[in-house]
């Protein structure tokens, strides 16, 4: 009898990897990470790929910047996985190498180019072989990790152009078309990913000045109890003075 690992599995698996408390604003990020990575990898359809990796790494690494202490990041990046019967540094390698190829693009037309060549050929670049491998599936497992990498290879092209909200949609509407996606799903995944990353940016501000003030705080708490006890030790030494027998001159 196999046996499917459960979401709690996961969470255990987890916790007893990364034993330190996980800062508030973080732990859901963390958490929505960690279950939608084991639904996938527990999924029958779902083949891994370097798209799929690059959503994975590029998410965490956006919504966790900023993260205290930054001792803790590669350690719960690295906890997430494992518990996951991943391996952290092949996502790492993997993200790396796609985006390395996605940078060397001179611009959206020539990735257009790999798109439509993907339809037929594999190859040996890595983009074109992975957009390939989801295109030639039939029974391929669209997540929206994978959307989040496939907007991370585009951002890495020309980042200037999903600003624009139109050429943006026309991509992904292009995009859907030749993979076989859900044009509307991937849409609402990226604009999704696009509004958290800027409340994500907007909670780190937040908790910065929060952490800014409480510093200032203690700084002049601390002030105040040295001026207290420095008072207190100049108010002892005047008693002792007081308290000397004085010497009569006659």
């Amino acid at each position: 009898m196999n046996n499917v690992r459960t979401v709690s599995d996961t969470k255990r698996a987890f916790y007893s990897q990364h034993t330190r408390p996980i800062n508030a604003i973080y732990r859901r990020v963390v958490e929505e990470l960690m279950v939608e990575a084991h639904l996938l990898l527990v999924n029958a359809d779902f083949n891994y790929d370097s798209i799929y990796a690059l959503g994975v790494v590029s998410t965490y690494d956006r919504f966790m910047q900023g993260y205290e202490p930054a001792g803790d990041r590669d350690n719960i990046y690295r906890a997430i996985l494992q518990a996951n019967e991943a391996d952290p540094d092949q996502y790492r390698r993997d993200a790396e190498e796609l985006l390395g190829v996605a940078k060397s693009l001179p611009s959206i037309d020539a990735f257009k180019s790999i798109l439509d060549e993907a339809k037929t050929e594999s190859g040996s670049d890595t983009l074109k072989a992975n957009l390939h491998k989801a295109i030639s599936n039939p029974k391929f497992k669209y997540s929206r990790l994978f959307a989040i990498g496939l907007y991370n290879v585009i951002e890495s092209i020309d980042a200037d152009m999903l600003n624009d909200k139109d050429k943006r949609d026309a991509l992904m509407a292009e995009i859907a078309s030749t993979i076989g996606l859900n044009e509307d799903l991937l849409k609402k995944d990226i604009d999704l990913y696009r509004g958290n990353l800027e409340k994500m940016a907007q909670a780190q501000e937040v908790m910065k000045d929060m952490i800014e003030a409480e510093k200032k705080k203690k700084a002049k708490r601390e002030e105040e109890k040295k001026k207290r006890a420095e008072a207190k030790a100049a108010g002892e030494k005047t008693e002792i003075a007081d308290a000397s027998p004085t010497s009569d001159s006659e």
